[in-house]
C-alpha cells in the first residue's frame, strides 16, 4: 500500500547494516541490539520503500515481524525472507481481524498510506478510505488482539502547510493544504483517541523529506530518486521554478532508527523527524549531478500551482526523549542513495 517503491523486482539487498559507511553502533544507540527482548512486531506497507528497511532492522535485532501490504505499489522481494507476509488491504476489515487474531502484534508499525498528494485533491474520498478507514480497521482489530503500541508514519511538511517558524516544532500550528495533509493529522487525532479510551500507546513521526535507496524513481516520487534517475541516464533533470523552494531531507535508515526508537521507548505523542536544516531543490540538483558525473545542468520550467516553498523541522523533541539525531548529512546521504541507484537497471 505505501507508495514509495522502487520498479526493479531482482533480489534486494537487506542492508540495514551494510549500505556504505553505516555503522550498526550508531544506528542502534543506546536503545540495544539483536539479544534484548524480542517483540512481536506488525509493519504495514513493509513492501515499499521506507517499510523494507524497516522490516531489516527489526529482524536484524531479533524481532518478530509480520507484513501487510497489497502490493499495489510495493515490491515483494524487497520483504525480508524471515518476515511472514500477508498480501491484503488494510481496508479490508475481515482481513485485518484475521491477521491480528493470527499474529496478536504487539507493536505496529502503520506506513500503508495513500500518499500522493495530487490524487487526494483529484480524489479525497479514497484517500480517506486508505488512510482514515484503513486505520481504524487496525486500531480496531489491534485494541481486540492485544496491541500495546503504534509508531505511525505522519507528515511534517503535509501538517504543517506554509510555515511560521523555522524550523517548525511540534506545537506549531496546523495548516494542512490538501486532503492527504488532513487525513494524516486526523489519523493523529484518531490514534489519540485510541490512547486516551483504549490505552493504546503511540508514537506519531513527523517526518521530512525521506529519501534513499530501494525509493521509486516513477510517479508521484521523490525529487532525490527522479533526479539520480534521469542523471544515470544522462538525461537532464528538470527543476520546476526557479529552485529555491526548501526542504528538510532525511535519509531513510534515519527515519527507520526513529521508529524503532519510538518503540523501545513507548512515549506518547508527536515527534518530528528531520535534520532542521533547509536545503533548496538547487542544492539537491548540484550535489546528484556531481555524484553522477554529469556533465550539464538542470534545466529550469514553470513552477507548479500551490507548491510549498519552504519546510523545516524542528526534531529537538526526538532527540531529548528518543535519543535519536541523523547520522548523515545530504551530502553523504546523497551520494550513498546515488550509487545504490547505480547499481539498478530502469
Amino acid at each position: 500500500m505505501e507508495i514509495c517503491d522502487y520498479a526493479d523486482t531482482s533480489a534486494p539487498v537487506h542492508y540495514c547494516y551494510e549500505i556504505g559507511n553505516m555503522d550498526a553502533t550508531r544506528l542502534n544507540g543506546d536503545h540495544g541490539t539483536k539479544g534484548e527482548t524480542s517483540m512481536r512486531c506488525l509493519v504495514t506497507g513493509g513492501a515499499g520503500f521506507i517499510g523494507s528497511h524497516l522490516t531489516d532492522r527489526l529482524i536484524a535485532e531479533g524481532h518478530d515481524v509480520a507484513v501487510i501490504d497489497n502490493l499495489s505499489t510495493g515490491v515483494r522481494s524487497q520483504v525480508h525472507e524471515k518476515a511472514r507476509f500477508h498480501q491484503t488491504d488494510i481496508r479490508d476489515r475481515t482481513a485485518m481481524d484475521r491477521v491480528f487474531a493470527e499474529e496478536k502484534p504487539e507493536a505496529m508499525f502503520h506506513l500503508a498510506a495513500q500518499m500522493d498528494v495530487r490524487r487526494s485533491v483529484a480524489d479525497p474520498g479514497y484517500d480517506a478510505d486508505v488512510n482514515l478507514i484503513g486505520l481504524l480497521n487496525l486500531l480496531e482489530a489491534g485494541r481486540r488482539n492485544g496491541l500495546q503500541f503504534t509508531v505511525f508514519a505522519s507528515s511534517g511538511g503535509a501538517i504543517y502547510g506554509e510555515q511560521d517558524v523555522f524550523p517548525a516544532p511540534e506545537g506549531h500550528e496546523k495548516r494542512p493544504c490538501s486532503p492527504y495533509g488532513v487525513s494524516k493529522y486526523a489519523g493523529e487525532l484518531y490514534l489519540n483517541y485510541y490512547h486516551i479510551e483504549y490505552q493504546l500507546g503511540y508514537a506519531a513521526m513527523r517526518f521530512a523529506n525521506i529519501y534513499g535507496p530501494r525509493q521509486n524513481p516513477h510517479g508521484e516520487a521523490g525529487v532525490v530518486a527522479i533526479f539520480a534517475v534521469k542523471l544515470l541516464r544522462g538525461e537532464t533533470p528538470t527543476i520546476y521554478g526557479e529552485g529555491r523552494q526548501t526542504r528538510d531531507f532525511v535519509f531513510v535508515l534515519d527515519a527507520v532508527d526513529s521508529m524503532v526508537r519510538a518503540m523501545k521507548t513507548r512515549k506518547t505523542g508527536a515527534y518530528n523527524i528531520g535534520s532542521g536544516v533547509e536545503t533548496d531543490i538547487n542544492t539537491i540538483a548540484a550535489h546528484l549531478i556531481q555524484a553522477a558525473g554529469f556533465s550539464g545542468q538542470a534545466a529550469h520550467a514553470a513552477a507548479k500551482p500551490g507548491e510549498q516553498m519552504r519546510s523545516c523541522l524542528d526534531a529537538g523533541k526526538a532527540k531529548r526523549e528518543l535519543g535519536w539525531s541523523p547520522s548523515r548529512d545530504v551530502d553523504a546521504g546523497l551520494r550513498e542513495t546515488m550509487e545504490w541507484f547505480r547499481t539498478r537497471k530502469y
